[in-house]
């Protein structure tokens, strides 16, 4: 599988970017899973529904199921975050995995970048950012596309991962 994040600082445009990209290479014809890390806790389960009772109750693995789709919910119970790689080995084979977040990470990336937010570039610090996608200018080695360019930042990736 091949592999490419979307980073950037909160409210960067980073989940919108995602979602274009994912309809971008889905109408191109390729399979896309995403991987989005959160900072915080969440939860994707209803109270009150027969899995969040499961997990409540103290199971480790919840597996739910149904004729449209199945969801696998983890508790950690204190134990350490799964890498990236970990977490990765759990997903089923597909042409790209697009990661949201994981600035750290070692894997290629765009920077998502809007000014309003008001943080500074991470890419000038960080090789593992081939490119930017942002609403402004900016003066780098690397490629700046326009954060609205889904097309020409696509294209981009296809081309560094020989999609």
């Amino acid at each position: 599988m091949k592999l490419w994040g979307v980073t950037g600082w909160k409210n960067t445009g980073k989940t919108g970017l995602m979602e274009r990209l994912v309809t971008e290479f889905t109408a191109r014809g390729l399979s896309v899973s995403t991987l989005k890390h959160a900072h915080h806790a969440f939860d994707v389960d209803q109270p009150g529904k027969d899995s969040f009772r499961h997990r409540q109750a103290g199971a480790t693995e919840v597996l739910l199921a149904s004729g449209a789709r199945w969801a696998l919910m983890a508790e950690l119970r204190g134990a350490p975050e799964p890498s990236l790689d970990a977490l990765l080995a759990r997903l089923s084979p597909v042409d790209l995995v697009l990661v949201e977040g994981y600035k750290r990470s070692p894997h290629p990336k765009i920077e998502a970048y809007r000014a309003v937010a008001g943080q500074r570039l991470l890419a000038p610090d960080d090789p593992t950012i081939r490119a930017v996608a942002s609403d402004s200018a900016h003066d780098l080695d690397r490629p700046i596309f326009d954060l609205d360019d889904t097309a020409g930042i696509a294209g981009f990736i296809a081309r560094e991962l020989s999609l």
